[in-house]
């Protein structure tokens, strides 16, 4: 069975790990998933991500979660674009998340960058997510 949002479910595991209390969580692999996940550890959200090959075609991304002084690093996690509703916006109207403290993960016409890498190529897109 195909999956309708592949990055709202990786997200949704991210979340329900960090509530868990987990070190790490698995996630099918593609490239947006990475993508995503290297704009989170390039923020210092995460510790790290590796994949994994389970067999021929298939993969999987282990993502190592960071904690500090045992609370998450990550405080909010929510998907702003959807499959149902595409949330696109321009450099100028991009809000600020937390008054900079959180950050948007946009996909752009030059791959997937955090709203301040936006804005300082001066390029909008799709805003995948949120993060605090």
């Amino acid at each position: 069975m195909s999956m309708s949002d592949p990055l709202g479910d990786m997200l949704t595991r991210i979340r329900n790990a960090q509530r868990a209390r987990h070190t790490m969580c698995v996630a099918p692999a593609s490239h947006l998933r990475a993508n995503v996940l290297e704009v989170l550890k390039r923020e210092g959200f995460i510790r790290g991500f590796s994949k994994e090959d389970l067999r021929p075609g298939v993969a999987q991304l282990r993502i190592e979660l960071k904690y500090n002084e045992g609370e998450p690093v990550i405080k909010e996690i929510t998907r702003i674009s959807r499959p149902g509703r595409r949330v696109y916006s321009k450099i100028k109207e991009l809000p600020r998340v937390y008054a900079g403290l959180g950050i948007s993960i946009l996909s752009t016409p030059r791959g997937v960058m955090s709203d301040v890498e936006a804005r300082t190529a001066n390029v909008g897109g799709e805003v995948l997510c949120r993060v605090f």
